[in-house]
């Protein structure tokens, strides 16, 4: 299986910031890397780089067998972008935005409106086909700014936070259109700061932070570092937290986490989850803890951060992602 796209040792910075420090990533053909990490980690500078919009200030990178730096055009030719923010002219119709990126890749106007019309259906769009893009939710506009990135079947797609600031419904959309097309054979870049969608479309995942890998692995692979299942619980009040950890202590593995937004704690164990959750509702009844919800569940790659990086994914943004943003 060939390598669609490879990188080695990637640096960039910006001033007194790296926001890549010797990044390298491979991705085989006909699979999904999921590229996961907090704002400012130095995805999106990734990104930017295998697109050919930004050079590195040292290493190398191919995609689909073509340097990006020696042959930029020759890379733009084989892939689909899509970025953080839809890229679609809102004074144009759904149809026209897409006949229109057909045009701007040499199509003639006949192929390029039936690819157009083709792409409309497949992404639920038909509808609206005809209306001004200015009229899209914002699920609505993603999926065809995602339309237009495949309008000329590029074999390597790069998906920059497709569901940055969708709702649910609209994330679970853009996910079954994400399946559809790694279906089909597309190989796939994704970068993500959701661990739900990492966990759920990738093969294999790089965690990165301060532009760097930390780790490296399939969902299970790298959810096997925390070890154990989690006990996690919802209080009624939010003013005993402290008292429901301090119940859950004795039964967890390592420090109990409070999360006062959620109003609830939760501890990793190492084993017999069943029979530690039992020990632990009768700790929190001792207490006199009145919870609103309590269950056993596996770690998920939000812990796997956690454990490596000591912060929550969602911290944040540091430096690295102000200075990416101004690039």
């Amino acid at each position: 299986m060939a390598d669609m796209i490879r990188a080695t040792g990637l640096v960039k910075r910006y001033k007194n910031t790296t926001a890549l420090a010797g990044l390298d990533l491979v991705v085989p053909e006909g699979t999904v890397l999921g590229l996961l990490g907090p704002n400012g980690a130095g995805k999106t500078t990734a990104v930017r780089i295998l697109a050919t919009l930004l050079r590195p200030d040292e290493g190398s990178a191919e995609v689909a067998g073509i340097d990006v730096l020696a042959d930029p055009m020759g890379v733009r030719a084989r892939i689909g972008l899509s970025g953080q923010y839809a890229a679609v002219d809102e004074h144009l119709t759904g149809f026209e935005n897409l006949e229109m990126v057909g045009r701007l890749y040499g199509m003639s106007r006949q192929k390029a409106s039936a690819r157009a019309r083709d792409l409309l259906d497949r992404f639920a769009l038909s509808d609206a086909g005809d209306r001004p893009s200015k009229t899209y939710s914002g699920g609505m506009r993603r999926r065809l700014d995602l339309a237009g990135a495949l309008v000329a079947e590029p074999p390597v797609l790069i998906l920059d936070e497709p569901t940055t600031g969708l709702d649910p419904r609209s994330r679970q959309q853009m996910w079954s259109v994400i399946r559809d097309l790694v279906s089909d054979g597309t190989t796939l870049l994704l970068t993500t700061q959701y661990l739900e969608e990492a966990d759920l479309l990738a093969d294999d995942i790089v965690v990165i932070d301060q532009g760097k890998e930390i780790a490296r692995g399939t969902a299970d692979e790298l959810k096997s570092h925390t070890g154990g299942e989690r006990i996690e619980a919802v209080v009624a009040d939010v003013a005993r937290l402290d008292d429901a950890a301090r119940a859950l202590a004795g039964v967890a593995h390592g420090e109990v986490q409070r999360d006062a937004a959620r109003r609830s704690v939760t501890a990793a164990v190492e084993d017999d989850g069943a029979g530690r959750l039992m020990q632990a509702l009768q700790a929190l009844r001792d207490e006199g803890v009145e919870l609103l919800d309590v269950g056993l569940r596996r770690p998920t790659l939000d812990d796997v951060f956690l454990t490596l990086t000591g912060r929550a994914a969602e911290d944040d943004a540091s430096d690295s992602e102000t200075e990416e943003v101004r690039s």
